[in-house]
């Protein structure tokens, strides 16, 4: 038994049972370890980003982590931008580097570099096995921070410690402790802000968005008032029987005036909402001045918990009535007109299915999706939480592994999809029962409209050639059919409507290019 058996052993030990992979010539020891284990589903991703956001899609949805391996340190700097992605969704991830073997590090070969200092910009924790007889140690340690920190961690395997033999040892799983509480002072200050009648705002993120903490929160609003707000997160339960949470606007000026009038801030999962990026003028932070701002849990905390002990504090019971959301998607209109984003949310929602994963990296083409969200069928929504795009395709790819049952439905921007396209291969060869709707504007909007938040409205020759994706245009219906997706390409919403309606009919991997 080697090290590298040793690692596989430790994660199957504890539930991570699903390895993403990309690895090379330092990993081939624990690539052949793998090989030895049929528990461990090992997928492959043809590029390290792919790899990061697939482990991150999968894990918001299984609830556990995955693994990821990578090659070295420009294997690991591939798939910085996902990892970005997942730990401000706060995703539990085990990172596993290799590297190359300790004695041979002072030679300074060709692929050498300093993998600590790349990894933690990304990692909450950051860890390197010295030998075979660590490892059994550094992985336990590597699972014991991605749980508790709700967060990456990343393991660097030189290969010596790979290929190093140890002895078989019987494992079980580690033993976490208990989250942390959270300050029974706060919890006061919270309770009786909401027993005060000021204007309240119950602020919401990561694990609070799920639908038994959202009824806790529903029961809270019904009792005092308080609104409900969401920021973005890893994961949101949506849908009718549901508690809706209100999505701060990502625009600086919608999401100033939506809070203007709020007197408190109760933040649970997060702190307090601030601006995706600096204006001049424009205010950093969207709560008003003088808004009592009470950050009451992070995301360590069991958020459920804690929105049932600021029920209790607030003098409610368990039976405490709140509004459920109305289903209603049978009152949606079929939508008619132009090809749109507005027109192509619309008709989704209509045929949405029940327990549907939305994935979404739709950027400056949302549309109607969220506001028509509460009354639809209940279903997940997962979206872009750090803003480095090219997550969608592989976001999608590794929900679908973790709920093979489900359907997932991705909305995809074309400029942000062509980073990581490889991830429809993944999705071809893993027969993953993913719908994907490309918004085929063929530009970048969303910096269209960020230079026009900046005072320009006037694009040159210049500025155009760096924001426009027309010249030639990309044809996604060639692209997913050369990575082995099926594909259909529409120009009107009745077109959209149908195609749309056939691709939920049917199992495996469909792409349709909406060109708007």
């Amino acid at each position: 038994m080697n090290g590298a058996d040793m690692l596989c052993d430790v994660l199957l030990a504890n539930g991570i049972d699903v390895c993403f992979a990309n690895p090379g010539t330092s990993e081939m020891h624990f690539v052949a370890a793998l090989d030895r284990k049929p528990q461990m589903r090992c997928v492959l991703g043809l590029s390290e980003g792919v790899v990061t956001g697939a482990a991150d899609g999968y894990a918001r949805m299984a609830d556990k982590p995955a693994a990821t391996l990578l090659h070295l340190g420009p294997g690991l700097a591939n798939g910085l931008a996902n990892l970005h992605n997942a730990r401000r969704a706060r995703t539990p991830m085990l990172n596993i580097v290799g590297d190359h073997a300790s004695y041979h590090l002072e030679h300074d070969a060709p692929l050498t570099s300093d993998i600590e200092s790349l990894a933690w910009p990304m990692s909450y924790w950051v860890g390197r096995a010295a030998g075979a007889i660590d490892v059994r140690a550094t992985t336990e340690e590597a699972y014991k921070q991605a749980q508790l920190k709700r967060g990456v961690a990343t393991m660097i395997l030189p290969a010596d410690a790979a290929w190093g033999e140890v002895a078989p040892i019987d494992l079980s799983p580690v033993i976490l402790p208990q989250r942390p509480r959270i300050s029974t002072e706060a919890l006061r200050h919270a309770a009786k802000a909401l027993r005060s009648g000021k204007r309240t705002a119950l602020i919401l993120s990561g694990r609070a968005l799920r639908s038994k903490p959202l009824e806790t929160a529903g029961r809270i609003s019904a009792a005092t008032g308080a609104a409900i707000f969401s920021q973005t997160s890893d994961r949101s339960e949506r849908g009718a029987g549901r508690v809706a949470a209100r999505p701060i606007p990502y625009n600086i000026d919608l999401a100033v005036e939506t809070l203007r009038d709020f007197e408190v801030a109760i933040c649970i999962g997060s702190g307090q909402p601030v601006g995706f990026f600096a204006y001049p003028g424009k205010p950093g932070t969207m709560l008003p001045p003088g808004c009592d701002v009470i950050e009451l849990a992070d995301h360590e905390s069991d958020l459920a918990e804690v929105l049932g002990m600021l029920a209790e504090e607030s003098g409610l019971g368990a039976d405490a009535p709140f509004m459920p959301n109305r289903l209603g998607q049978s009152d949606i209109a079929a939508p008619t007109g132009v090809l749109n984003a507005e027109s192509i949310t619309i008709a989704v929602a209509r045929r949405l299915p029940e327990n549907a994963i939305i994935c979404e990296e739709s950027i400056t083409s949302a549309g109607k999706m969220a506001v028509l969200a509460p009354q639809l069928v209940p279903h997940d929504h997962i979206a872009l939480t750090g803003g480095a795009i090219g997550i969608g395709i592989p976001l999608a790819a590794g929900a679908a592994i973790a709920c093979p049952e489900r359907k997932v439905v991705a909305l995809q921007a074309d400029g942000s999809g062509m980073y990581t396209l490889q991830g429809l291969w993944t999705q071809a060869r893993e027969q993953l029962d993913v719908v994907t709707i490309v918004f085929a504007n063929r530009a970048y909007a969303i910096l269209q409209n960020e230079m026009r938040n900046v005072g320009v409205n006037d694009f040159g020759r210049n500025a155009r050639r760096m924001l426009d994706l027309d010249n030639p245009e990309l044809d996604w219906c060639l692209l997913a059919r050369g990575m082995g997706v099926e594909a259909a390409r529409v120009d009107t919403i009745e077109q959209f409507a149908d195609i749309f309606a056939a691709a939920l009919t049917r199992k495996g991997p469909f792409l349709i290019e909406a060109r708007i």
